[in-house]
Order: C-alpha cells, then structure tokens, then sequence
C-alpha cells in the first residue's frame, strides 16, 4: 500500500521532473517536436540550463509545500513565493530564469505590502496557468479538510496570483481529480468522479458563469479530442484540457509526460501539470530512474517530502 510519503514523493517528483523535461524546449511549435520528439531528458535549449533543471512551476510548488508544512497560511504561503522571486529560494542553480506576467504582477503588489488575499489578477485576460502549475501540494491537505474547506483554500491559494474564478475553477479541478488519485481510484475513474462531484460545487455564482469555458472537460469526453483540437499555449482553460488529454491517452508515466512536452507551446507548464497527476497514478517506481538521477536538488525535494508527510499525518490543518 502506497504510504502518505510516498504519494507526496510521487507527486511532486512527478511535478518537477515533467518540468524539467519541458524547460529546454519551452516555446517550440507543436510541428518542431513532432518532427524532433523529446524522449529523455535534455539540456540546454530555451534557457541554457543543465539536464534536470526545473522553472518556476517547480519552485512555486516547493514553495507552497515549504508555507503549509506549518499549517494553512496564505501570508506564509504568499511571504515563500516573494523569497523565491528575490532570493532565489527553492530555485535549482540559484538563479530565477522564468516567470509569468501575472505571477511577477502579483508578486510586486505583494512587496508594496498588499494583502494576499488582494494580490492576484482578476482580469478576464489574467487567466494563464501560473497558479494551476503549482496547485498540487494542496491535494495532499485531502485527510485534514472536507472538500468543500480544500477547495475554498485551494481558491485563496489560487488567487494570491490568479484571483479569476475561472483560474480558481481550474485548480480546484485538478485538485479534486488529484484527491481521487490518492484515494487509490485510477485516471479514467478519477476524472469521471471529480467532474461529477464538481458539477454541484460549482453550480452557483461566481463560478457558474465560468462553467461554460469548461464545457469539454466537464463533458466527461475530453480524451475523444483529436490532437488538433488540443492547444498547448499558457491559458489555463487549455493547459487543464492538455494535461488530461495526455493522461486519459496515455498508460504510463514516461508516456504521458512526454505526449505533454511534445505538444511544444508552453512545454514546462503543460507537462508539470500532467506529471503531478501522473505521479499520483503510476507511482514512484514508474518514474524513469535516469530521469529521477538527472534532477536537480532531488535530496531537498525528498527532505521536504518527508518534513510535509510527517506534519500532515498527525496533525488537523488549521
């Protein structure tokens, strides 16, 4: 039986090692990975960083983990992501070499001293997938909050960068999908069962008005999409839509993470997004084990793995 450990391994290592594959070929055509697929793990490229060097998607993610091993703070949580930006914490070589527009907004509001609850974006056009990136810690809070509190803090943590409902819906998605995964169902099952139990959650305003953009996910039919149906870019609509594409048609790890790196776009995001959930399904032990060696800053990833499961087990998220 897969322990709490494990999945929060699982999870994030899923996270951070899809990243890492899509960093060096961040931005390239969908027709460029097609006729050039990425296979292993690469180097170099878009941002000239070693193999296994993960972006923002990572380190935003690290950070949130790092605020709620202490328990549900948005001021902890909203205070790690502003030393990730000016101090470089939770970065894999010391240095910060990508940031979204809405995220970097966010983050200068933060440091004039505005409240984290009021930082994020709430402009129709401030739906990029900053925050769905670096969700997934949120997940693993499942045993100390009903879902409806989970997803209500997963929407505050949402919008410390991206306050949009639709951006808050997305999240809140995948975070119900990830909850299932957890709970031992499998991808197929845990899609079907999270969109049903969102339907419901989501049928009143604000969120009701943004159903519509989700009208293909909540089909229940997302994975019958052809391909070119399938954009890959950074809205947040379309990465969720991407991510569960490559999950629902694919049977491994390895598989669905590279499926999301070789639709090219926004490369990192897309398949960090995919690995998080594909991390959960298939486990530890799927992950390529060359890939897991290649990783940067893989011991402090475990380290605080380990320091997040031990301070979920006991305690009551408050």
């Amino acid at each position: 039986m897969t322990t709490h450990k494990q999945a929060i391994l699982s999870g994030l290592f899923g996270l951070c090692i899809a990243d890492a594959l899509g960093v060096p070929v961040e931005f390239s055509s969908r027709a460029t990975r097609q006729a050039d697929p990425v296979t292993t793990m690469r180097g170099y490229g878009t941002w000239n960083q070693p193999p296994g060097t993960w972006s923002d998607d990572s380190s935003l993610t690290l950070c949130l983990v790092a605020a709620i091993i202490d328990g549900f703070s948005l001021e902890a949580i909203a205070d790690n992501f502003c030393r990730w930006y000016t101090d470089a914490d939770w970065t894999p070589h010391g240095e910060v070499f990508d940031i979204g527009n809405a995220t970097q907004a966010a983050i200068f509001q933060l440091l004039q001293g505005v409240h984290p609850s009021q930082s994020g974006g709430l402009d129709e056009r401030s739906n990029g997938n900053g925050a769905l990136m670096r969700i997934l810690p949120m997940a693993f809070c499942h045993a100390q909050l009903p879902l409806g509190e989970l997803l209500e803090c997963t929407h505050q943590v949402a919008g410390i960068t991206h306050a949009h409902p639709r951006s808050q819906m997305a999240c809140g998605i995948y975070i119900t999908i990830a909850v299932l995964l957890l709970q031992g169902q499998s991808l197929p099952s845990a899609y079907q069962q999270g969109i049903q139990q969102l339907k419901a959650h989501y049928a009143a305003a604000p969120f009701s008005q943004e159903l519509k953009h989700f009208d293909r996910i909540l089909s229940g039919a997302i994975a019958q999409a052809p391909m070119d149906a399938i954009e890959s870019g950074g809205y947040v609509v379309h990465t969720l839509e991407a991510a569960l594409w490559c999950l629902l048609n694919t049977d491994s790890y390895a598989a669905a993470v590279l499926q999301a790196v070789n639709l090219g776009g926004d490369t990192d995001t897309t398949a960090a997004v995919t690995g998080g959930l594909a991390g959960l399904a298939y486990g530890l032990k799927a992950i390529p084990a060359d890939w897991l060696e290649q990783l940067a800053q893989k011991e402090a990833i475990a380290e605080l793995a380990e320091q997040l499961a031990i301070a979920l087990e006991p305690a009551v998220l408050s």
